[in-house]
């Protein structure tokens, strides 16, 4: 069944959708230009040639290997991406987006329409979907889902604030759910076709099992929680009853594996082991310097793309008074050779930044380059000084007495390294600079108390209302804005960026914040990376989307 969509202006919203289509289209090599924006995705979005006649088969298991382990799988408990990422297999969206061509399509809900005003919408929810436990899925699951991430009690940090801007949530009967909003939201589809924040929550299933849920959730989705082994492994299994897949897969029934494991494995060579021993299928995000000899092997698949989101980049806890200090945020900026740590790091696979947004999202400024910061250590230097830092005996700047030092944290693997360059480069400024490196969990904990000076930082999410999420004021107390960073102008951009629905007026108030936070030298921007997964025979059918990454709906294991 089709779309029905009254509001006129949201074709303006669903223009910018080939836009950033484009962004991932072709194939390059790796590049470590300052001027160019890479393709994005680059390697196969489908399957093999030679994997082209063959039938799938039930049967088997793919495991995947993950560097990170999520904290719980309470979607809306959680800020961590992993978390959203391994949570998808349980779940579903209202909408969802054709790999090709971005567009959005009906998925949970059968059809949508909007008010000519922008603010109210109206779904209608598809019938004989079941959660996990046998509860039926209705509007009212959905209302109630989202009511819970609404509610402050909650601390729901993304999903709470992908509907920060619905004023409220109604079901005024199983199969109509509306939703009015304070004023008309631009990201709201694209927030709606995760499968991951924003899926439908049973209630019941939460009442249940109380404080466990975290770690035995209940889903709409094609995979069922088996398992969870602490610190190992998640294991799903079939979901036998499931016959709404989503509409972009060629699988619309049951998946054909009888599981799905994520293992956690944090070290790269590890990984890497483990996929050429054959415990693992695939090996998620490994490093680039390890990646030409599986493109040259038939036995492995790699599959690429440019990280959409927020690349690499250093948030400045400003609760400490030196970074309170325009000069120090700057001069930190320009002490640092982005081109130098990315080429380190990434073996250049990627892109150097010079702003907050990369260029695989909407809004993206391809001006950033020439107003961003480059690498001038002198002016650095003359930084500090203007702060009123002076060099002591040791080469440290020093104010009051006070040498110049921080910490930095860092988790483990390519950040890790990233850190002893950032390290070395201060240091040779005058900065002394402590590395703490933590697990992610842990970082993102420490991050969260602003129990830190500064930090690297990388996330993953699909629309330039990212920002939001890690700099607006409100965002402060129980989500992202980890820097603490309060201003007020930039709050009335960021929501003048996810209330503007037409895309070309959108787009310019991206410009402008991405122009004003340069400015304020809030973060230091130092790259965004191509990811890379490779998937070894005899798996199968694992495709690639633009923005979510591998889907498993058509993965079968030829054994």
């Amino acid at each position: 069944m089709g779309t029905t969509v009254s509001f006129k202006k949201i074709v303006a919203l669903t223009a910018m959708v080939p836009l950033v289509a484009s962004l991932f289209v072709g194939c390059s090599s790796s590049s470590t230009s300052n001027t160019a924006a890479p393709s994005g995705t680059q390697a196969t979005t489908g399957e093999q040639p030679a994997a082209a006649s063959l039938q799938p088969k039930k049967g088997g298991a793919i495991t995947i290997g993950l560097k990170d382990e999520p904290d719980q799988l309470d979607i809306q408990k959680t800020g961590m991406a992993v978390a959203n990422q391994i949570a998808g297999n349980l779940g579903g969206g209202l909408v969802t987006q054709d790999p090709e061509t971005l567009e959005f399509k009906p998925y949970l809900a059968e059809s949508w329409t909007v008010s000519e005003d922008g603010k109210t919408w109206t779904f209608v929810i598809r019938s004989g979907v079941k959660f996990q436990d046998g509860t039926p899925l209705t509007a009212k699951s959905f209302a109630e889902t989202y009511q819970r991430a609404l509610d402050p009690q909650t601390a729901a940090k993304v999903a709470g604030s992908n509907l920060s801007e619905v004023a409220s949530v109604e079901a005024p009967d199983d199969k109509t759910l509306v939703l009015t909003l304070k004023q008309p939201f631009a990201p709201l589809l694209q927030y709606l076709s995760d499968p991951g924040w924003l899926q439908p929550l049973s209630l019941e299933a939460i009442k249940k099992a109380g404080d466990k849920y975290g770690r035995q959730p209940v889903g709409v989705g094609p995979w069922k929680f088996e398992s969870w082994e602490n610190g190992q492994s998640i294991t799903f299994v079939r979901n036998e009853d499931f016959t709404w897949a989503d509409p972009i897969a060629k699988n619309q029934g049951p998946v054909y594996p009888d599981k799905l494991v994520y293992k956690f494995i944090n070290e790269n060579q590890t990984m890497l082991a483990a996929l050429e021993s054959g415990s693992i299928d695939i090996a998620s995000k490994i490093d680039a310097k390890d990646v030409k000899k599986y493109k040259d092997n038939p036995q492995y698949e790699v599959k690429e793309m440019l990280r959409n989101g927020l690349g690499l980049f250093i948030m400045m806890n400003t609760r400490k008074p030196v970074f309170q200090q325009l000069e120090v945020r700057q001069a930190l900026n320009m002490a640092i050779n982005k081109e130098a740590i990315m080429k380190a790091v990434i073996q250049g696979e990627g892109v150097v930044a010079y702003g907050p947004l990369p260029p695989s999202l909407f809004g993206y400024d391809e001006g950033v380059k020439d107003y961003g910061y480059a690498y001038k250590a002198d002016e650095a230097k003359a930084l500090l000084e203007k702060a009123g830092y002076q060099k002591n005996a040791q080469g440290i700047y020093e104010k009051d007495g006070k040498p110049l030092t921080m910490e930095i944290l860092a988790q483990t693997g390519t950040w890790a390294q990233a850190a002893q360059v950032i390290q070395a480069m201060l240091k040779d400024v005058g900065v002394d600079v402590k590395i703490v490196t933590l697990e992610w969990g842990a970082l993102v904990d420490t991050a969260t108390k602003g129990n830190f000076d500064m930090t690297l930082m990388g996330y993953t999410l699909n629309d330039p209302d990212v920002l939001y999420l890690f700099l607006h004021s409100s965002q402060i107390a129980n989500g992202l804005n980890f820097s603490a960073v309060k201003d007020d102008k930039l709050d009335s951009l960021l929501v003048k960026g996810r209330t503007t629905v037409d895309s070309a007026a959108r787009k310019e108030v991206y410009k402008e914040i991405q122009k004003y936070v340069v400015e304020q030298a809030w973060w230091v921007p130092l790259y965004t990376e191509k990811q890379f997964n490779v998937v070894r025979k005899p798996v199968e059918g694992v495709r690639m989307h633009p923005l979510r990454g591998l889907m498993y709906q058509d993965s079968w294991v030829n054994q």
